[in-house]
């Protein structure tokens, strides 16, 4: 099969390269110039069509991988897939207020929190170096003053595929970045925090997540996971009940 060729467009101003790959790309694939079974173009054509480079490409085809977009098969290429079905009565469009939102965390903690454990047991070499370079993506942008929320559903989109479990990928893949409280809400204001302090202690919280799943720490991990949504869960609620009173 040859590689289908996306429509040769101007990249859109996004300041991470790799989030403006992944944009390009996951146009494509919802426009339908992209459709399933389709091989993409490689990484050579994909730098010369964006003008980006090589490290830049295979980040963004690692976010689409981990938003189950696209899979790789070694030694032939990376393809279109197929999109993992809706989870009945889960529709990203309900998240609108700071209750919802609140809602959604409290499901998060069941689910994540299992998953992190089951991630520090079952991870392979290769999950755990994708989920490092998440990470560090993340941290990166945060550092730099950019917008985090695309790396920051990566890291936990990566967390959730090394669990084995198909279904928390396609929960929160299906969710999208309604995952991440800081898509809906100024979460360092709620927490009357200065932003760059706030989002040291996320990354904090984050290093801790990853540090007990390379151990293979399936409890430390566990714990990890729900100190880190609990956090955001205790933020949200004081200020809920801030703004209701």
């Amino acid at each position: 099969m040859t590689p289908s060729t996306p429509p040769v467009t101007p990249l859109k101003r996004h300041r991470n390269l790799a989030q403006g790959v992944v944009a390009h790309l996951t146009d494509s694939i919802k426009g339908g110039s992209l459709k399933p079974g389709d091989k993409l173009p490689t990484e050579s054509e994909i730098m010369r069509l964006l003008g980006v480079s090589r490290t830049v490409v295979r980040e963004a085809i690692s976010h689409l991988q981990a938003a189950s977009l696209v899979e790789t098969r070694h030694g032939i290429g990376t393809f279109v897939i197929e999109p993992p079905a809706a989870p009945m009565g889960l529709d990203p469009a309900t998240v609108v207020t700071m209750r919802d939102v609140l809602a959604l965390l409290e499901l998060r903690i069941s689910l994540e929190t299992e998953a992190a454990g089951l991630a520090a047991g079952r991870r392979s070499d290769e999950q755990l170096a994708q989920l490092r370079a998440a990470l560090d993506g993340f941290e990166q942008c945060a550092r730099a003053g950019q917008e985090t929320v695309a790396a920051d559903m990566a890291f936990h989109l990566q967390l959730a595929q090394a669990s084995g479990n198909r279904y928390f990928h396609d929960i929160l893949s299906h969710l999208g970045t309604n995952i991440i409280p800081r898509a809906r809400l100024n979460s360092a204001r709620i927490a009357q925090d200065d932003p760059a302090h706030y989002l040291e202690r996320v990354i904090g919280e984050h290093e801790d997540i990853y540090g007990a799943i390379a151990r293979r720490d399936a409890e430390g991990a566990r714990a990890a996971m729900r100190t880190h949504l609990s956090n955001s869960r205790e933020r949200l609620r004081k200020a809920q009940e801030a703004a209701e009173a």
